[in-house]
C-alpha cells in the first residue's frame, strides 16, 4: 500500500501502537477542506440525514429508495417490540411468566436493590458509567456566544494511573476526556481530578480539631504536561515554578541521546498548536512529583449530536471506580485518619475513620493518647 505523502496526515508506524508525529491544527484544515458545508454542519437536519442515509444504503444494496423505505419499516425497532407494550410502561418491570434467562437474571437483580438499603459497589459504577456517558450528549448552551463553531476537532484522551497488581503491573486509564482543539491546555488542567490535589498538608496529632488553612492544589500550583520534546509548564501565578527545569538542565549536561528540550508557558497555546503522535504515551506532572501518562487516542471533527456547549468542556465520559480504603478498627466508615509511628495501632501506617481515631488517641478532655503521628487522609473514592 502506498504511503501518504502529505506529514499532517497520519500514518502508523506500529500497528496498534502509535502514528507518527502531526499537527493537530493542519490535521483539521485537511478535513475542512476536503468536506462540504452541510458534512461539518452542525445544524440538527433530521430530515435532510435521513435521505442521505436513505439514498447511501440505495447505492450500496443497488436498489430502489421504495425498497430502502420498506426495509427500515421492517426492520425498525418498532417491530421487534410486543403488541401488548404499554406506552410509559416501567423498564424495570419483569413478568412473573417470563422463559427468557436473561429477565430472570434482571429480575433477581431488581429485586436485590430492593432489598437492600444501599446499592453495592457493581450497580454504583454500573449507574455512575451510564450517566458520564450520557449527561452531555446533545447538550445545547443557553447563550448563542458559548455555541461550538463549525468543523472543530474534538480530541479524545485517557489519563491514566500506575495499577500494581498482585504479580503484574499495568496501566489503565482512570479518566476519559473530551476536548476542543480550540481550547489552552490551562483548560485541561484545570479539568483533571487527583487526590493529591486534595491532600492536607501537616501533622496534628497534637490538636486534630486545627482546621487546615488550604490544600495542597492551593499551595503548590506548578504543573507541566510534556508534549514531543516540549515541556508546556503552568505559569498563571506568581508561586508557580518550572517544574521541567531539572530535567531539561539534565539533559543538555551532556549528550544523552534525547535531543534538546524545550520549555513554553502552557498557557499560550492550545491543542491546536499541539506536535503530537496518537495513541502514544505523554506526561502530566503536578504537586512536584505526581505523575500520569496521557494517551491521545481519537482526534475527529465534531458532531451535530455531541455535546455543543463550550463552557462544558473538557467534558469527562468515563471513570474508572475507585475502591474506598475503610476504618481498620470498625470497618465500616471510610478513613480519615492515617497514623505512623502508632503504639496504639496494629499496623503502620493505620488508617482510622474519625470517630474510632478520637476514641482510640484521646481521652474525654481531648488530650492525647501514647505516641503517634495523625495525617488527615483523604480517599480516592472521594471521586467516585
Amino acid at each position: 500500500m502506498a504511503a501518504v505523502v502529505d506529514a499532517n496526515v497520519p500514518v502508523y508506524e506500529v500497528t496498534d501502537a502509535n502514528t507518527r508525529v502531526i499537527h493537530v491544527g493542519s490535521f483539521g484544515n485537511l478535513w475542512r477542506e476536503r468536506l462540504s458545508s452541510c458534512d461539518i454542519s452542525l445544524t440538527d437536519d433530521a430530515g435532510h440525514d435521513q435521505l442521505l442515509k436513505e439514498v447511501d444504503v440505495a447505492k450500496e444494496l443497488n436498489c430502489t429508495l421504495e425498497t430502502v423505505a420498506e426495509l427500515e419499516m421492517l426492520c425498525s425497532v418498532e417491530e421487534l417490540k410486543c403488541g401488548t407494550v404499554e406506552e410509559g410502561a416501567d423498564p424495570d418491570f419483569v413478568p412473573e411468566d417470563t422463559d427468557l434467562v436473561t429477565l430472570g437474571i434482571r429480575k433477581k437483580v431488581v429485586e436485590r436493590r430492593k432489598e437492600t438499603l444501599v446499592f453495592n459497589r457493581v450497580c454504583r459504577q454500573e449507574m455512575l458509567r451510564y450517566e458520564m456517558e450520557h449527561h452531555s450528549v446533545g447538550k445545547r448552551p443557553q447563550s448563542p456566544t458559548d455555541f461550538v463553531e463549525e468543523g472543530e476537532l474534538l480530541l479524545t484522551l485517557n489519563i491514566l494511573y500506575p495499577l500494581i497488581l498482585f504479580k503484574s503491573r499495568e496501566y489503565k486509564p482512570y479518566q476519559t476526556l473530551l476536548v476542543l482543539g480550540s481550547q489552552k491546555l490551562t483548560e485541561l488542567r484545570d479539568g483533571l481530578k487527583c487526590v493529591s490535589d486534595l491532600q492536607i498538608g501537616g501533622e496534628f496529632s497534637s490538636n486534630p480539631d486545627m482546621a487546615p488553612e488550604s490544600i495542597c492544589k492551593d499551595l503548590f500550583k506548578s504543573a507541566f504536561f510534556y508534549f514531543e520534546g516540549v515541556f508546556y509548564n503552568d505559569m498563571r501565578y506568581p508561586e508557580c515554578r518550572d517544574l521541567s527545569r531539572n530535567t531539561i538542565e539534565w539533559a543538555e549536561s551532556r549528550d544523552r541521546g534525547y535531543g534538546k528540550f524545550q520549555s513554553a508557558k502552557m498557557e499560550d497555546y492550545t491543542f491546536n498548536d499541539l506536535q503530537i503522535k496518537i495513541g502514544y504515551p505523554y506526561l502530566y506532572c503536578h504537586q512536584g512529583d505526581c505523575e500520569h501518562i496521557v494517551t491521545v487516542t481519537d482526534i475527529r471533527l465534531i458532531h451535530h449530536g455531541d455535546c455543543l456547549d463550550r463552557t462544558l468542556y473538557p467534558v469527562q465520559t468515563r471513570k474508572r471506580w475507585f475502591r474506598t480504603r475503610k476504618c481498620y478498627v470498625c470497618k465500616l466508615y471510610t478513613a480519615k485518619w492515617v497514623t505512623n509511628d502508632d503504639s496504639l495501632a496494629p499496623d503502620d501506617p493505620c488508617f482510622f475513620c474519625d470517630v474510632c481515631f478520637r476514641m482510640m488517641h484521646y481521652d474525654t478532655e481531648g488530650n492525647k493518647l501514647g505516641e503517634f503521628l495523625a495525617y488527615p487522609y483523604v480517599d480516592p473514592g472521594t471521586f467516585n
